[in-house]
């Protein structure tokens, strides 16, 4: 077998030891022992390759939605594909392409600044463009599917691109094809999103129907972005100041017997309706109610302001972090008999190769 520390003939790409504390918003100190970061399209064939000379591989965005263990074995791919443009000024919607490496916040606010209205409910949240389809990020009212157009993704064993549209991507609630697939089947290159015309302000949610500014009147984009970001700064915990992978706990799905035999017994409990019949539960209520707003198991901790956020008070592993979660689900499930399903994903590395 070639050494995998050993650059590909004609590209930059030459695995290296790389601290991942920064490159995880829980601040989970972990360590990668091969460690390359993709800026071009062109590099997708040699990064194939070198994925051969592995047992597996972490293809790494913004780490926002991930549990690190201390030390990955497998080769990690830091994908910092890069841009933004105009592809088409429809009648009907904005069409909009971006490299999945772009900053997910930064590329809403620059389609706002730019009159391409309708990503604002989805401002603030931490991460890239690419992995917003993995997970199909939604808050306030709007989801990633709403405004999806299709992406351009890398298949690492095929090695080719292939043009994927919704349906292609199996979107659920924070779910699509992706979490599915074996990790490190695919690569995300370039998402585009169709962007409508004319513009429709949705606020459908109380947090946002109760801001200031928004109450009445005809609020623009802009400001529903800000008064987005108001909310979220208020609620949730800066990953800067400490490390968080923001809400931790999918808000779980029940159906409406499950509700109202829930609602019975505990006359507070939030829950809304779907459109299938179903009710989606507030996890954070739940998780609150069981008295976890504050506690702390060691390291690990619930946010004293946002029960679904869970902390890294300082020295935290993943394994604090899953700990912690264990205890909560028990808790909920115990009470409730509600089953919380977590959003990050946990990494484990593969198998070496027989």
């Amino acid at each position: 077998m070639p050494d995998p520390s050993q650059a590909l003939p004609d590209t930059p790409l030459a695995p290296a030891f790389q601290d991942l504390t920064p490159f995880n918003t829980l601040g989970l100190a972990a360590r990668a022992a091969a460690f390359v970061s993709l800026r071009a399209p062109s590099e997708l064939d040699a990064l194939s390759t070198l994925a051969g000379r592995y047992p597996g591989l972490l293809v790494l965005g913004g780490g926002s939605n991930l549990v690190l263990p201390p030390q990955v074995d497998n080769l990690v791919a830091h994908v910092a594909l890069a841009g933004v443009r105009l592809l088409e000024a429809r009648p009907d919607a904005w069409i909009i392409e971006a490299g999945a490496g772009e900053n997910w916040h930064g590329f809403v606010s620059a389609c706002v600044a730019s009159g391409w209205d309708g990503l604002e409910n989805l401002a603030l949240i931490p991460g890239t463009v690419g992995a917003a389809p993995v997970q199909n990020i939604g808050a306030y009212g709007v989801e990633l599917a709403d405004r999806f157009l299709g992406l351009t993704a890398w298949n690492v064993a095929q090695r080719r691109l292939v043009d994927m549209d919704a349906a292609a991507c199996r979107y659920a609630y924070r779910d699509s094809v992706f979490k599915h697939e074996a990790p490190g089947t695919w690569i995300i290159v370039s998402v585009r999103f169709a962007l409508p015309r004319p513009w429709r302000a949705v606020l459908d949610y109380p947090d946002l129907q109760r801001q200031a500014g928004l109450a009445g009147g005809t609020p623009t984009a802009r400001a529903i972005f800000d008064a987005v970001c108001d909310i979220r700064r208020a609620k949730l915990p800066d990953p800067a100041v400490i490390g968080n992978a923001g809400s931790f706990f999918k808000n779980p799905l029940v159906d409406a017997a499950t509700r109202d035999a829930l609602a019975a017994r505990y006359p507070g409990l939030v829950s809304y309706p779907q459109p299938d019949g179903r009710y989606k539960l507030a996890a954070g209520w739940l998780i609150d109610q069981c008295g976890w707003k504050g506690r702390h198991l060691g390291p690990a901790g619930v946010h004293d302001r946002q029960a679904l956020v869970l902390v890294n008070r300082g020295g935290a592993t993943g394994a604090d972090i899953l700990a912690l979660a264990a205890a909560i689900q028990r808790d909920v499930a115990d009470r409730y008999q509600v089953k919380l399903e977590p959003e990050p994903v946990v990494w484990r590395d593969a198998p070496p190769r027989g």
